[in-house]
């Protein structure tokens, strides 16, 4: 592990441990960042887990068929191969309910090479056995469908729209039970400070809340609701 993945290993793990993604998505609200939280139709396959980490993109083109004798992953399995540890490949689909680019095979893959989990505005499949591994894998929808014949990877590692977000290569990405936050690396550092001192401050809230203080008492104190 290089000395940048372990500074990112320990930061994630204080995200995954401290911070929610409905805090993140209030810190990036308060630094001018509204846009930020894909659609809430973007679901994790298991409620339990927390997805963090950063982002590999990748753009996908509806098709309408299959050229015999091509290899229509050819770029997908060069992005899962490439993949390093605490990466997520985020999945530009378009909202297609005809795409589903992610499984079983996909996932065993990617959590070998220490991925974080993985991104998609399309649709995922072996969601029982992706369960099992206790992978994060964020979807828009759940079906049994093949990407062969219905869409192509056309580029890696550019700047996409997913969900409704735009995702750069690197951007911190965090998703829970709450959904889905994209963290431009730009603004990391003043998103994570507002954060971590917003959770400080609703711990301070929630004690007094259930000390039997007045909401309102609260919010006047704090601030924060």
């Amino acid at each position: 592990m290089t000395s940048s993945q372990e500074i990112d290993r320990r930061l994630f793990e204080q995200i995954r441990d401290q911070l929610f993604t409905s805090i993140i998505s209030d810190a990036l609200d308060s630094s001018g960042f509204r846009n930020q939280a894909m659609s809430s139709k973007i679901r994790p396959i298991d409620d339990a887990l927390v997805l963090v980490g950063r982002a590999r993109t990748a753009s996908f083109m509806e098709v309408w068929h299959h050229d015999e004798g091509t290899n229509p992953y050819e770029l997908e399995i060069q992005l899962v191969d490439s993949l390093k540890p605490f990466e997520i490949p985020i999945f530009a689909c378009s909202n297609s309910a005809r795409i589903g680019p992610w499984g079983e095979l996909l996932s065993t893959a990617a959590q070998a090479r220490g991925a974080a989990g993985a991104v998609m505005d399309g649709c995922t499949r072996d969601v029982r056995a992706i369960r099992a591994m206790k992978f994060p894998v964020f979807h828009g929808g759940i079906a049994p469908l093949d990407s062969k014949g219905r869409a192509r990877i056309m580029a890696l590692d550019i700047p996409i729209e997913c969900a409704g977000v735009y995702v750069m290569p690197g951007d911190l990405v965090v998703g829970d039970v709450d959904g889905l936050v994209v963290v431009p690396q730009s603004v990391e550092d003043k998103v994570l400070e507002i954060a971590f001192k917003k959770v400080s401050g609703e711990s301070n809230t929630l004690k007094d809340l259930q000390r039997g203080d007045k909401l309102a008492d609260v919010f006047a104190r704090y601030g924060i609701l």
